[in-house]
């Protein structure tokens, strides 16, 4: 595994990209894979229970400003909440602030499906997974980025530094 540019030297991992997805081709819109990793020391159940709920996020995650519930369907297999969030992106000297939805498709077992949507057609989405190792949990998260090209380097390089950074807050949650 090769640690992230951006990491500190005990911070969350890139995995190597062989998992690149094919997608149909857009003059318009360029997709992108990631897969980060973090070993976290607790639990899987309690690591993901700390993961879906996007109140916990916005106190590890470096853009989230606020995250307000939408809505909650509960099924016999799990439950799917939609959040309204709010982020300030730093664009140099300055921040851009933006709004967005988020949905989080929690399975009573398995890997949790994360998406997120905001203007002008960007979206991400992952599916998470929560592996027991002997120090607790590997947390995994297989990304799929997608944005306008004129966007896209941009919102990768933000999107991944922002994940490394929430997988590194978790970490450091759960040693507290």
């Amino acid at each position: 595994m090769r640690k992230h540019a951006a990491a500190s030297p005990r911070s969350s991992k890139r995995l190597p990209e062989t998992d690149k997805l094919a997608h149909t081709v857009s003059i318009w819109i360029a997709h992108a894979t990631e897969t980060l990793t973090e070993e976290i020391p607790a639990a899987p159940d309690k690591v993901r229970d700390f993961y879906v709920d996007l109140d916990n996020i916005k106190v590890v995650h470096p853009l989230v400003v606020s995250v307000q519930t939408i809505s909650r369907s509960e099924s016999a297999d799990g439950y799917v909440q939609t959040y309204r969030v709010r982020d300030r992106i730093p664009l140099g000297p300055l921040a851009m602030r933006i709004s967005y939805w988020a949905r989080v498709e929690v399975p009573l077992h398995g890997d949790v499906l994360t998406e997120a949507r905001q203007f002008p057609r960007v979206r991400l989405r992952g599916t998470v997974t929560f592996e027991p190792i002997d120090s607790g949990t590997r947390l995994t998260e297989r990304l799929q980025i997608a944005a306008p090209r004129v966007l896209a380097a941009m919102t990768q390089r933000e999107a991944v530094n922002a994940h490394v950074a929430m997988l590194s807050g978790i970490r450091s949650h759960f040693r507290a």
